[in-house]
């Protein structure tokens, strides 16, 4: 079983940043795709970011490229999102999650293991 705690929301203003943590606990996370998702109010779930379990791919929504960066650290089981340049359009709760077969998908049916999400609002 994996479990995946994210950290790192809060209130900011629009240009501002933040970096959020998923803390992961259980087995093989180091071979995991992890992702990064988010919802806001009254809309779906959408895919933010993802990750190869070696760190060396990344892929990005294209409403995020370019101000979001995700990274891991496999040793601290742990992945990140920096969040820059943030715009009122980010607010939604944001949550990681673990593809333990390695699909290195957007979709959200591709993923194992979910968190419980942490809120972001940008305020303009």
């Amino acid at each position: 079983q994996v479990q995946l705690i994210e950290s790192g929301g809060g209130l900011v203003q629009a240009g501002g940043s933040l970096r959020l943590s998923c803390a992961a606990s259980g087995r093989a996370f180091s071979r995991f795709t992890m992702g990064w998702f988010r919802q806001a109010p009254g809309k779906e779930r959408e895919f933010v970011a993802a990750i190869t379990w070696s760190g060396g791919s990344t892929t990005y929504a294209d409403s995020v490229k370019g101000r979001f960066t995700i990274s891991r650290d496999s040793a601290k089981n742990t992945v990140y999102l920096q969040m820059n340049s943030l715009k009122p359009e980010d607010t939604a709760v944001y949550s990681c999650a673990a593809d333990q077969w390695g699909r290195f998908s957007p979709a959200t049916y591709s993923y194992d293991y979910w968190g419980q999400g942490t809120q972001v609002t940008v305020s303009s």
